[in-house]
């Protein structure tokens, strides 16, 4: 099969996700250069780093991360787009289980007993053919080995895009969006919230706000990237 991978990669050559160029035999999804030197946050080991700030006196968790910082334009930007709107979904089950590999380590990750992606409309899910997030909490699961739940928290309301509105109009457009069903699978667990990007966190706070319905409940989140400020 190596052989025959060979000559196939000769006419349909496997590329790096973040950068173009082709991979190796013995690369995945990311080559090893970029897997270098993609900018990474380590804020998996710090309690008060700036994605958890994004939610002070907002909404309660217990403790917060994000894998990349991202830059307009930049690589993790590409590498994010190229899963959403190409349809790689290889790329969020990759730097899912990469991250995971630091969550299960880290003092504030490893009692963590459920991972939540935030969910899509049923129109936009039909529409994508994939859940982002899902992927990427997939990819958490592998490394971490804790279940992924998609069943309890689901999206009722079909939002308009997020990406040009100011801070509160987004927490409008998201405020309502997401309800419960049996919510007893959750009660008295840690549950890590996961999404693809965590920029004013709406969508993450709204998701929040919805599972502190859940008796007993700790929450945590997490993205792959984050903005630089």
């Amino acid at each position: 099969m190596g052989i025959f991978d060979d000559f196939v990669s000769l006419f349909y050559p496997q590329i790096c996700m973040a950068c173009g160029n082709s991979l190796f035999h013995n690369e995945e999804v990311i080559c090893t250069s970029c897997l270098m030197h993609l900018p990474e946050t380590g804020f998996h080991n710090l309690k008060d780093n700036p994605v958890a700030k994004v939610f002070w006196g907002r909404v309660h968790i217990e403790s917060a991360a994000a894998l990349f910082y991202y830059r307009k334009g930049g690589k993790v930007q590409h590498l994010i787009h190229q899963m959403k709107y190409n349809g790689h979904k290889e790329i969020g089950v990759f730097v899912g289980e990469l991250y995971g590999s630091d969550l299960k380590e880290s003092q504030f990750f490893r009692t963590v007993d459920a991972i939540v992606p935030i969910p899509l409309h049923k129109n936009k899910l039909k529409k994508r053919g994939f859940n982002q997030a899902e992927m990427f909490a997939n990819g958490l699961s592998n490394t971490m080995e804790i279940p992924v739940d998609t069943e309890t928290v689901y999206r009722d309301v079909e939002t308009t895009t997020q990406t040009k509105k100011h801070r509160y109009k987004r927490w409008e457009n998201v405020s309502d969006i997401f309800k419960l069903r049996n919510m007893e699978l959750l009660r008295g667990k840690h549950v890590l919230v996961v999404d693809d990007v965590i920029t004013t966190g709406s969508t993450m706070e709204a998701c929040v706000n919805t599972l502190q319905k859940v008796p007993d409940i700790r929450i945590s989140v997490a993205s792959i990237g984050f903005p630089v400020h």
